[in-house]
């Protein structure tokens, strides 16, 4: 289970944007990153607000967190939603998700990471990436979209587990008996709607 959480973390943060043109561009812009953020974790002279706010930091411009929270949220209940409340609901999704991963960090110890193999599937490009510790190697693919601002990340895949549809599951569920604003105030509660993960 703490391997798992880590999983989760690390492909959070390892991420980055990929103006690449092509799979082999994509894999070596992934290794540089990592080892960019791995240097951020094995800094022990960085305090652990300044080494998660580092993170954190490093991470929020390169994941389409727009598109994960439209699609958390599912066409139904997005597609009546004004801009303000889009706005509202993808600014606490995000809070809570950031939050959610953040005091984890210190389950690092020795984990190490290889990157594999980048993809072309279909008009997206998926990742694959694996954790490695004490021989065990756990896979993780990150799966990007192309943007007006490059290649971002959408979804994160671990041992066969969406990140994201569990979310998608959650707020459904909620908002067949419950309105936006209930959800909205729901998520702006600390620990709501925690989730780890989910089979496609």
């Amino acid at each position: 289970m703490r391997k798992l959480i880590f999983l989760i973390i690390f492909a959070l943060v390892f991420a980055q944007p990929l103006m690449a043109s092509d799979q082999g561009d994509v894999k070596d812009l992934v290794e540089r990153n990592i080892k960019i953020v791995m240097g951020f974790i094995k800094n022990k002279s960085l305090d652990k607000e300044t080494r998660n706010r580092k993170i954190i930091d490093s991470m929020a411009p390169f994941f389409d967190f727009n598109f994960m929270a439209k699609v958390c949220l599912g066409k139904k209940y997005w597609k009546p939603l004004s801009k303000t409340k889009r706005k509202e609901f993808t600014e606490l999704f995000v809070k809570r998700l950031k939050e959610s991963y953040i005091e984890k960090f210190d389950l690092y110890t020795d984990e190490e990471v290889e990157v594999e193999a980048a993809k072309k599937v279909k008009k997206r490009i998926h990742v694959v990436t694996y954790l490695v510790s004490k021989g065990d190697r756990m896979e993780m693919i990150f799966k990007f979209r192309k943007t007006k601002k490059g290649w971002k990340v959408y979804d994160l895949e671990i041992l066969g587990v969406s990140i994201v549809l569990p979310y998608r599951s959650q707020f459904s569920g909620f908002l067949k008996k419950n309105s936006m604003d209930d959800l909205l105030e729901k998520l702006a509660v600390t620990g709501s709607f925690a989730t780890s993960g989910s089979k496609k």
